[in-house]
Formats: C-alpha cells, structure tokens, sequence
C-alpha cells in the first residue's frame, strides 16, 4: 500500500572535507519528508542505494534516519541533514523509508533518484 508521504531532497558539495586527489567526494543532503496523506504514520526504517560514476553501488539500511523514528500527523512534516562520500564527482542516491500507519499497516515510501555532483562538473 502506498501512502502519499513526499519526500524531497536538497543536496551540497563539501569542497572543505573532500579531497578529489585521494577520489574523496564529500556531499550533504537534506531531506524533507511530509505526510500529505489523512493517516499518521511513523517512520521505521531507511533504505538506500548510492552509485558512483563508476557504477560502484553502496546499499544502507538501518533504524530511522539521523537516530530518530519520526512520527507525522497528516499534514506534518521532518527535516533532516546527512552525507555521503563518493570516490568520484558524481553519483546518485534513492532508497525508500518504510513507514507504519497508526493501525499497523506498512508500506513504503519511495524515494526518487536524485544526483550528487560537484558544482562545475555536469554541464
């Protein structure tokens, strides 16, 4: 079942913790997740999949997001930060967060692919 949680995503090159000459890409991400359904639900678990330019593929999964389950009312939302680290300039990010309605029932909410690039380097 799909619930109709958005999520969006803002992202940032860290130029100050990156270090291209090791292949060290240092990115941040901040994501906003809103309940624009009639259902509460509350966040159980993430997922994500990051690929590099060079098709390298990283998969996490874990509790909540930045060590919190957040729990959203319709029409609530939650914003948070975190980062990646890719060994080229660019790469993607997606995943899904599986959520619980108020009554038990789960499903996911998807998150679309978003790209991760250093300023300059995509035309």
């Amino acid at each position: 079942m799909t619930q109709p949680i958005r999520v969006s995503v803002r992202t940032s090159y860290l130029p100050e913790q990156s270090d291209p000459g090791g292949e060290r890409y240092v990115f941040s991400y901040t994501i906003t997740i809103h309940n624009e359904g009639d259902e509460a639900a509350k966040l159980l678990r993430r997922h994500w999949i990051i690929t590099d330019a060079n098709g390298k593929v990283q998969e996490v999964r874990g509790d909540g997001v930045v060590g919190e389950q957040p729990h959203l009312a319709p029409g609530q939302g939650f914003r948070y930060s975190s980062g990646a680290i890719l060994e080229t300039p660019v790469g993607t990010m997606e995943g899904s967060y599986q959520m619980v309605t108020d009554d038990g029932r789960n499903f996911d909410a998807p998150i679309a692919p978003f790209r991760l690039a250093m300023p300059g380097i995509l035309n």
